[in-house]
């Protein structure tokens, strides 16, 4: 009996030690590596609550779709990971109502761009592109605050971007439905994984992260924000260039900007 027990916790540090790319082995594989039967490392299986290793497998790339940063593959496929994002990047651009959202965006009478955790960085990128071509732009929440404060005004005639990658926090539906009931129009700009939220949005900007890397990338809605940025550009026009004008006056005076 010690000897079985010593050989399944060979067998379990071995899944721990490759957890990160254990879809890259086969389970013959993990129990050369471990220095045990294949026998032993299927009872380490069925002891875990699985009925073999391809459900083991399946359970991780179930979690990877989540936007746990889990290894899929061994040493990154460059070339493949940059064609993948090209075509992500084309997809979007073609697929998602992108004109719509600029119609939105241009015609508010303000903008508010929410986005957290992960979402936060694209939120910030939108709020900075739109305000040098529109005024009123805002960004929520603000380090160390919360977003009640920066919805209450809210009202018919604003526009609201809710930027929502997955794993968004659990309060993320809450305000998005609160936004939706304020009277405002609601972009959405997130992954396929936001589908049951789009029901608040007036536009879904659906934006695919998933990589067979192990960390989501945000290549194609960083696109979308250029892309958005630029709609909004050209459909306000004259006071659009006036004021990216007045802007970089502001820089000179500054010296802010090299």
């Amino acid at each position: 009996m010690t000897r079985y027990i010593s050989q399944e916790r060979r067998a379990a540090q071995t899944l721990l030690d490759h957890l990160d790319d254990l879809a890259t082995y086969r389970a013959a594989e993990l129990a050369a590596l471990a220095g045990v039967s294949k026998a032993t490392m299927s009872r380490l299986f069925r002891s875990l609550g699985f009925a073999g290793f391809e459900e083991v497998r399946d359970h991780l790339r179930d979690v990877r779709t989540t936007g746990v940063p889990l290894r899929t593959e061994g040493l990154a496929d460059v070339q493949g990971h940059a064609a993948r994002e090209a075509a992500a990047i084309a997809g979007v651009l073609h697929r998602a109502p992108v004109g719509d959202a600029v119609a939105v965006l241009a015609g508010a009478r303000r903008v508010l761009v929410i986005g957290w955790r992960n979402s936060h960085p694209v939120a910030l990128h939108l709020r900075q592109q739109l305000a040098q071509v529109r005024p009123d732009v805002r960004l929520a929440p603000l380090p160390g605050q919360v977003v009640g404060e920066e919805i209450a005004d809210l009202r018919s005639g604003d526009a609201v971007v809710m930027v929502g990658f997955r794993r968004r926090p659990s309060g993320f539906g809450p305000v998005l439905a609160a936004v939706a009931a304020s009277g405002a129009d609601v972009v959405l700009l997130a992954d396929p994984t936001a589908a049951p939220h789009a029901r608040h949005a007036r536009v879904w900007l659906e934006c695919p992260v998933g990589t067979t890397l192990a960390f989501d990338s945000y290549a194609a809605a960083m696109s979308v924000v250029s892309v958005l940025a630029d709609g909004v550009h050209a459909a306000l026009g004259r006071p659009a260039r006036d004021r990216v004008s007045s802007i970089v006056s502001s820089y000179r005076r500054l010296g802010e900007v090299e």
